[in-house]
């Protein structure tokens, strides 16, 4: 049987593609199959093949092998069986990409517990309320970590440094897991939330097969590949597109770990030679802010990106530096990837704007107020078929005559700015802590670099100053996380509302429309 890996055609992709296929790309099963043995275990052979090319910020470069995660995977599973962790308690750990953060990762899932990733810059706010909500049993962070983490009450924190590795080093390095394909594997926080105390979205092991949908038409992976994606794992694109999926198929990937830099990227493509990137829109506009790109020598085959839209200028530097076409790919964590533009694929044509079409099998359709389906090139919400009726996207959208979809905003209030989804709520609920802010409002306003950044309307009876600013960013910073706060503030004496008294923010997102075009931006 021909498997779906060794196509490559849009065409294929159309006749082939079913939930059937997929299965026949793993060793489980869809009564048993745990995510750690398909993506470690079944490739460790013994070769020392590398499975993940970390590139620090601080110019090294950490080189991992199927073998040795597989290995320290199954004696952290054991040292956890022994700490009394049980199958379905939950493993957090808050750990930038290396040796321990996929030792934690896999170890938790291959022995039946639910590994949750948590985002480095998290703040004491943000860490505790993903705490209060997953409960964890453990915590696994580093030495720089340690000091929020002790503050949060009844969190029993370990630090991942080498005293660990060599604790577990003595424990059995093949653990036989037995989940099934049901049982619970990760919980996964969007890296925004309309909520003040963010609800996880929970996947089992059995998500890793429908994965491999936007894995394979998303991000274009094949075997021969050699992947990179510089997105934080602890973010549903690093983890799922970046690491699992091509993990699970045994291809090589790379990542990024520290405080981005551009060039440190455009070097780590070139000496890993790197033919297939997936990254955020973000990640493309700074490499070309940087100017450096002509410095370096590219292998890229097929690129992808997801998170937001990518402007005109970006997708120019893309054709011009790669010489291949950007496709996006959109989903969110909630209903994962549904429309892409089947990268690899010859016979499929990249429309520059556009978010694609469908993944194989899957049933989209903008449609009016009315639930009726729109126009061609009418704006309307988009809106995703799922187990016998339509689900919002709560994103706005418009398809052309040939079945491209294109995005037009969002239907509620987040904010996305450099890939990163935010909640005007939750940075509203932050600052309103602070004594002097009597009332906020949070919106998103165009940014050349970004995409969008977080502006603050703020009534208070202090006096409006740079200090405040200052004091007002540092705070919502620390209590969230470090992308997590307003870059702009504007000192107002009172909110529009609306005759309910709600904050009424379409009223500022228009006059700062207004005040855009007035500038002739």
């Amino acid at each position: 049987m021909v498997k779906l890996t060794e196509y490559t055609s849009f065409a294929d992709a159309q006749a082939h593609a079913n939930s059937a296929a997929l299965w026949e790309l793993f060793d489980g099963d869809k009564d048993y199959l745990n995510i750690a043995n398909e993506c470690m275990t079944r490739h460790a052979d013994g070769s020392g093949r590398t499975a993940v090319r970390i590139a620090h910020a601080d110019g090294s470069d950490e080189i991992l092998a199927f073998d040795e995660l597989a290995a320290k995977s199954a004696q952290f599973a054991h040292w956890l069986v022994e700490k009394g962790i049980k199958p379905g308690d939950r493993i957090a750990f808050m750990l930038e990409p290396s040796l321990p953060f996929y030792t934690s990762l896999f170890g938790a899932m291959m022995m039946g517990a639910i590994s949750v990733p948590l985002f480095t810059l998290f703040g004491l706010d943000g860490l505790r309320l993903r705490v209060d909500d997953c409960q964890p049993s453990l915590l696994v962070t580093n030495d720089e970590k340690f000091d929020i983490a002790s503050r949060v009450d009844g969190l029993n924190t370990v630090v991942a440094n080498d005293s660990l590795l060599e604790e577990i080093s003595g424990y059995p390095t093949t653990f036989a897991a037995k989940t099934k394909a049901t049982d619970l594997a990760v919980f996964q926080y969007t890296s925004g939330t309309t909520r003040e105390l963010p609800a996880a979205v929970k996947h089992t092991h059995k998500s890793l097969v429908t994965l491999m949908f936007a894995a394979l038409y998303g991000t274009g992976i094949r075997p021969k590949d050699q992947f990179f994606c510089p997105s934080s794992p602890a973010w549903g694109h690093g983890l799922w597109h970046g690491t699992l999926a091509p993990l699970a198929m045994g291809v090589t990937t790379g990542t990024f770990a520290g405080r981005f830099d551009a060039e440190r990227l455009m070097q780590a493509l070139q000496d890993y030679k790197i033919t297939n990137m997936s990254a955020a829109a973000t990640h493309y506009r700074m490499m070309r802010n940087s100017g450096a790109a002509d410095k370096f020598n590219f292998s890229i085959e097929k690129l992808s990106f997801t998170g937001e839209p990518c402007d005109t200028a970006t997708l120019e530097f893309i054709d011009k530096t790669f010489h291949v076409p950007a496709c996006s790919m959109y989903g969110t964590t909630e209903i994962g990837v549904v429309l892409v533009n089947f990268p690899g694929a010859d016979d499929y044509q990249v429309k520059p704007g556009s978010l694609g079409k469908p993944i194989p099998g899957l049933k989209l359709e903008v449609q009016r107020a009315d639930g009726t389906p729109t126009e061609p090139e009418e704006v309307g919400e988009l809106m995703l078929w799922k187990r016998d009726h339509w689900e919002t996207t709560k994103d706005l959208a418009k398809v052309d005559a040939q079945g491209y979809l294109y995005h037009c905003g969002r239907a509620d209030d987040v904010i996305i700015s450099a890939g990163w989804t935010m909640s005007a709520v939750e940075i509203e609920n932050t600052m309103l802590k602070h004594d002097d802010v009597q009332e906020v409002a949070i919106i998103g306003v165009p940014d050349e670099a970004r995409g969008q950044v977080v502006k603050g309307f703020v009534v208070t009876g202090r006096a409006a100053s740079d200090e405040f600013v200052k004091e007002l960013q540092t705070f919502t910073r620390e209590r969230l996380a470090q992308h997590e706060f307003p870059r702009h503030i504007e000192f107002v004496s009172e909110l529009p509302k609306t005759p309910a008294g709600k904050v009424h923010r379409k009223i500022l997102r228009d006059r700062e429309a207004a005040k855009a075009v007035a500038a002739g931006n």
